[in-house]
């Protein structure tokens, strides 16, 4: 093996080693395929495709300056149950709707700060759209 050929190997070895050290661990895995989560202040957006069967809680936490929030809806469940619960950053509900309840709703008001958004699966299948966005 060449001494340039090594030095590539190394070089490429290195780079997983520091993706994989740099990954966000803390990160909620989303059943589904291809989930997309965007999660910036005064706004919050999760999607996936082809949930089957799952049976899980993935909570996020998410960056509110306001008081309250719009929530829409998009989502289409076709087996068991999606429920999406949002609480202000003093930990009061707010919001707890079934994601099978399409359309746009606002949450009650809150306490601005970093408030909680979970979604709970229960033996669920579909696919999953909504977005939190400050009002």
């Amino acid at each position: 093996m060449t001494t340039a050929l090594r030095s590539l190997r190394a070089a490429a070895a290195a780079l997983v080693v520091l993706a994989t050290a740099c990954s966000n661990s803390n990160e909620p895995t989303v059943p589904g395929t291809n989930p997309e989560v965007t999660n910036a202040t005064d706004n919050f957006q999760l999607q996936t495709s082809s949930v089957t069967g799952a049976s899980t809680t993935v909570t996020y936490s998410w960056r509110n300056t306001g008081i309250a929030a719009s929530i829409n809806q998009s989502t289409t469940v076709s087996a068991g149950t999606m429920t999406l619960t949002v609480l202000d950053a003093s930990g009061a509900q707010v919001y707890s709707r079934s994601l099978a309840d399409n359309g746009t709703y606002n949450t009650l008001t809150g306490t601005t700060g970093n408030w909680t958004i979970r979604v709970v699966f229960a033996n669920a299948s579909g696919t999953v759209n909504f977005r939190a966005q400050r009002l």
